[in-house]
């Protein structure tokens, strides 16, 4: 099987490329425009493997990317390019519809035009598999999980742009037969994770002894999903799925953020303490809440679970002990980024927004 894999130098696609590469037959085809949230050196174990293969492409060049489909003739598409960080979009709103919106919207016409023009019955297998957010669904009170089939209310720029998307691949399947599939997935972790985002941010924080910023009380809930898992989820959902349905991805395991950023401080102080510092506990401080902060995510994985015989390897206690360890261990990596990148300052509350 040859597979485009759009975004495949970011956090998830990294983690997805190289479990195909090591767990499949499959030929990789990379498209990624390399931005900001690329990850360094996290195909570097796969870059001489005659198996892998990179592009660099915007999926907002539409031009481009019909040339690219119709040169690598895939047999499958998983589409994971997107701007992902909700506070980012808080900023910059436009740059969330012109990637999520504009680009998937490219990818859905590219792709319908290579299926139709290159006969349906050579590519009857061929699926165009597109990785969302739970975060479409809004938010949840303190009980209940989201399931398939629950309604759409995004309360962010960025969880607006991908309900947006889903909306958009849904209706190619209905309107053009393409055959489209949908994950909704619950907060990724591990390792590579662009040091933005809560659990690496905390880690980093924590191995420098600096601030641990806590949104608000801390009292937000979200369900954590290891990487590896979901990179398995989303084989199993590309090879059995059925095309036009719908499948949620989660880890099974609801933390509030401040139990989150807690357990890393003890995991630290356990492994990787010194009794110059004070306990990493006491570096927590609560700051200001996001704009819009969604109280709870929960996912209903039964349908993954019981179709696809997928379920989370991970706990998130071991997954989450394996993720401290990868980023102690690999300071370079993560100094790299705060050194050219991203210097760890707060997101989403400047009132300077680039709006539409």
């Amino acid at each position: 099987m040859k597979v485009l894999v759009t975004g495949g130098a970011g956090f998830i696609g990294s983690a997805l490329i190289r479990f195909l590469i090591s767990e499949t037959d499959s030929t990789i085809f990379n498209l990624d425009a390399l931005t900001y949230a690329a990850a360094p050196g996290a195909l570097d174990s796969v870059e001489e493997n005659g198996h892998y293969n990179f592009i660099r492409a915007n999926i907002c060049e539409k031009d481009k990317l019909r040339q690219i489909f119709f040169d690598v003739s895939p047999d499958a598409v998983i589409h994971l390019a997107a701007e992902s960080h909700v506070d980012r979009s808080i900023d910059s709103p436009s740059a969330f519809i012109g990637t999520n919106v504009i680009g998937t919207c490219n990818l859905l016409e590219v792709a319908l035009e290579y299926w139709s023009n290159v006969g349906k019955s050579k590519n009857k297998e061929f699926k165009f598999l597109h990785v969302s957010t739970d975060e479409v669904y809004g938010s949840l009170g303190v009980e209940g999980l989201f399931n398939e089939n629950s309604p759409y209310k995004p309360n962010s720029p960025y969880s607006a742009s991908k309900a947006s998307s889903d909306h958009f691949v849904r209706a190619w399947n209905e309107t053009y037969n393409l055959p489209t599939i949908i994950t909704n997935c619950s907060n990724n972790y591990g390792p590579f994770q662009f040091p933005e985002k809560l659990i690496p941010l905390m880690i980093i924080n924590g191995v420098l002894y600096k601030p641990l910023p806590v949104y608000g009380t801390g009292e937000n809930v979200r369900d954590w999903l290891h990487v590896d898992d979901h990179a398995r989820a989303l084989w199993s959902v590309l090879c059995r799925g059925k095309v036009g349905q719908t499948y949620n991805i989660g880890g099974g395991t609801e933390m509030k953020n401040i139990s989150v950023v807690n357990m890393i401080c003890d995991i630290l102080d356990e492994s990787f303490s010194s009794d110059n510092h004070k306990p990493r506990r006491e570096l927590i401080s609560f700051v200001q809440d996001r704009p819009g902060h969604d109280y709870r995510y929960g996912i209903d994985i039964t349908k993954i679970k019981n179709e696809l015989n997928w379920s989370p390897q991970e706990t998130f206690k071991t997954g989450l002990e394996k993720t401290v360890r990868w980023y102690v261990k690999n300071d370079d990596w993560w100094k790299q980024i705060l050194d050219n990148s991203y210097d760890g300052g707060r997101l989403g509350l400047s009132n300077d927004r680039n709006t539409c």
